[in-house]
């Protein structure tokens, strides 16, 4: 294990860019070594302030890469020199895309290769980090996935944690992918009322779009085609506040008329690719269903589950997926086309070990405050409490007042509250 820093200024912060190696396997086999990468924070006058590792949401995310120092970071750099870490396979951590996997070997070789870029992993590489920078503890602040992985971490390394801070990310720690999607499209389909009530007319267009792609081929900017179904995953949009307005706008005026028929604008197909594309960050794909996989296969159960749901059959109507990969995802989209045969055998692994434990979170020590969102269409709101019960002396900030992206739209809020629920 080796840590290489670089370091930088930028208005009034010191930066530091680490880079660790660690190992693929931290169970022992020798399967080689990979690097994690971690940006530092640090404001002037805080350089004997404790360090605070932020776990970003995904799976497959890089951490964010801030063009100003303001929001949830800002707050945060008042009293902790702050870690943005890349969660391996993401970012500069030894990233995986199509290039990358194609290099490991066949669709076998790739599936067992995938296993170790799980929680599991990704605690303890940050745990190697902290030991790097020779920190006794440190507090952690995770969003969405982030907030899985913390709970993995107060599972099996809290030796490690001084304080934890979850927004929108307490995981059932007992239910199966199963449990999890039939709860996240029950909520998606109150979304999509929602989303519907407030623009009627969205609806109309929403289905003319699907009803157009069925019948004409219409190809995406890169020359991928471009299918009702995939349209339909946009919906993705629904879980975030500010993506009910920036759906409404993408739906403006989708139609033009050219030499007498009627297709889809130049514009409108660019910024669908935009949205529709896994090309920056495959890995979310690859590994979604995997993150609820604990000791049974999890069997593509987004598109199984689905079938519970005539509401978003899309021959019978219309209606907006959300978080949700399904395995025609991997014949349609050219960055996943490659990784097909690794999905399904990552699909089918049984094996995939436990992530929580919950005899020791029912014993837990370390400080916890979390923020759970009764509205959330990704985490259900119903899991979350149950795992913060769970969590011995786990404090909760249950609000409806956010969607899934409130540590983005209110940061500095939520983390006055969380640190005041976690010191109380």
């Amino acid at each position: 294990m080796s840590l290489h820093t670089e370091s930088h200024r930028v208005d009034g912060h010191d930066v530091h860019e680490h880079v660790l190696t660690v190992p693929l396997d931290h169970r022992g086999s020798d399967l080689g070594s990979i690097e994690v990468f971690a940006r530092e924070y640090v404001r002037d006058g805080q350089r004997d302030a404790p360090r605070l590792v932020f776990f970003q949401g995904g799976p497959g995310n890089p951490a964010n890469r801030p063009e100003v120092v303001g929001g949830w970071l800002e707050r945060a750099l008042e009293e902790f020199r702050v870690v943005l870490l890349d969660q391996r396979g993401t970012g500069r951590s030894t990233p995986l895309d199509r290039q990358s996997l194609a290099e490991v070997g066949s669709p076998a070789d790739q599936a067992r290769y995938l296993r170790h870029f799980r929680a599991d992993s990704i605690v303890a590489d940050a745990e190697l980090l902290r030991l790097a920078l020779g920190d006794d503890t440190w507090a952690a602040l995770g969003q969405s996935y982030g907030g899985f992985c913390l709970t993995t971490y107060l599972s099996q390394a809290p030796q490690g944690l001084r304080e934890v801070f979850i927004t929108a990310g307490l995981p059932g720690i007992a239910t199966t992918a199963d449990d999890v999607y039939r709860a996240t499209y029950a909520q998606t389909a109150v979304r999509n009322a929602e989303f519907f009530a407030r623009y009627p007319r969205d609806l109309g267009v929403a289905q003319a779009v699907a009803d157009h792609l069925e019948q004409q081929e219409e190809l995406l900017p890169s020359g991928e085609r471009f299918s009702a179904r995939r349209f339909a995953t946009i919906g993705i949009a629904l879980g975030q506040v500010s993506g009910f307005d920036a759906l409404h706008f993408a739906l403006e005026d989708p139609f033009t008329t050219v030499g007498g028929q009627r297709r889809l604008r130049e514009r409108f197909l660019l910024a669908m690719g935009n949205r529709l594309s896994f090309a920056a960050h495959p890995l979310y794909a690859v590994v979604h269903e995997s993150i609820y996989a604990q000791g049974a296969a999890t069997n593509w159960a987004a598109q199984r589950v689905r079938a519970e749901f005539p509401e978003f059959d899309l021959s019978g109507g219309f209606a907006f997926t959300g978080e949700h990969v399904y395995p025609w995802q991997f014949e349609e989209d050219p960055a996943l086309v490659p990784l097909r045969g690794a999905a399904d055998l990552l699909a089918a692994d049984a094996d995939l070990p436990p992530l929580y434990d919950a005899d020791v979170l029912a014993g837990n020590t370390v400080p916890v405050a979390a923020a759970v969102y009764v509205e959330d269409m990704f985490v259900p709101y119903a899991f979350s409490r149950a795992t913060a019960a769970a969590i011995r002396g786990a404090r909760t900030f249950v609000t409806n007042e956010y969607q899934h992206d409130g540590l983005r739209m209110d940061g500095r809020r939520l983390l006055d509250v969380l640190f005041g629920l976690a010191r109380r």
